[in-house]
Formats: structure tokens, C-alpha cells, sequence
């Protein structure tokens, strides 16, 4: 498939990119990813990210749930679905959405960052920091991660005298 050799390229350009050539080669991936293969499947995504934007998690939520009913296959589904969850509080539905993401598309770095999110707010940083590492191998140039990572390896492995 011309998406699986274009992901390809784009996974291995990230690897070496500077934080504006990451941001735009992240962009193209999430293009790829946000393609179902059916354009009724899509608008349905994008009426969820519309009302996720606008702060209209709860009907955000019943458009993500509508997709997957429709597309169980649709990683970005998940993952959409498991944003919303999370800004919601339901961080229990969130991770096993993020899980299903994951096992549909174990590259989503944004599934593996919300992951990380995650388990930072349910105080376990050690897997916190392993999610984040995760992402640092498919996303060096991730909006805020070096960030997180030092913050965490701080708190986990201690301050070095």
C-alpha cells in the first residue's frame, strides 16, 4: 500500500528531523493515520476532534464511539476516542482505548504520549518514563518530551550530586 511506504519514509525522517521538520513530518503522519478509507467514516472523526476543540467532550465521545462501531479496525478511532476520555476524566476508558490503539498501530506515538500522560497522573512515573522513552525511539523531536523525560528521570532515578 503507497501509505505503508510513505509511513515508512516519514517514521525513518523523524528519526533525524529538527523540531520543524518533525512538526510537519508528524502532520503528514497523522493525515495518513486520520484516513479510514470511508469519507462518511471520517466526517464522522472530524465532527468528534470539532467538538473535542470546542470543549464538547460528551458528544465528541458519542461521535468516536459511533466510528468505531462503524470502523473497529480505525486505530485513529481509539485514540480520538481515548483524547476525549481523558479530558474527561475517565482515565480507565481512556487507557483501554489507548491499548486498543496501540494494538491496532503500536507506532501512535500520540497514543504512547497520552499513555504516558496517563500513568503520570495515576502516580506510576517508572512507567511514565518507559512510555515516554517509547515515544523518544519514534518521535525524538516530540513536543515536549525531553521535558518529560528529564522531569521523570529526576523523580525515578534521582538528582546527581
Amino acid at each position: 500500500m503507497a501509505d505503508d511506504a510513505e509511513l515508512e519514509a516519514l517514521f525513518e525522517g523523524l528519526k533525524g528531523a529538527d523540531a520543524e521538520a518533525a512538526t510537519q513530518i508528524e502532520a503528514r503522519i497523522y493525515d495518513i493515520w486520520s484516513k479510514s478509507g470511508s469519507p462518511s467514516m471520517d466526517l464522522l472523526l472530524d465532527r468528534g476532534r470539532t467538538a473535542l476543540s470546542e470543549g464538547n467532550t460528551k458528544l465528541a465521545i458519542e461521535h468516536f464511539t459511533a466510528l468505531i462501531d462503524h470502523a473497529p479496525e480505525f486505530a485513529e478511532a481509539y485514540n480520538a476516542r481515548a483524547t476525549a476520555f481523558f479530558q474527561a476524566g475517565q482515565f480507565g476508558l481512556s487507557l483501554s482505548d489507548i491499548q486498543t490503539a496501540l494494538s491496532l498501530n503500536p507506532r501512535h506515538f500520540g497514543a504512547l504520549s497520552g499513555l504516558a500522560l496517563i500513568l503520570e497522573e495515576l502516580g506510576r512515573p517508572e512507567d511514565a518514563l518507559d512510555a515516554w522513552r517509547e515515544v523518544q525511539a519514534l518521535h525524538p523531536q516530540r513536543d515536549g518530551l525531553r521535558d518529560s523525560i528529564q522531569r521523570l528521570e529526576r523523580e525515578v532515578e534521582g538528582q546527581s550530586l
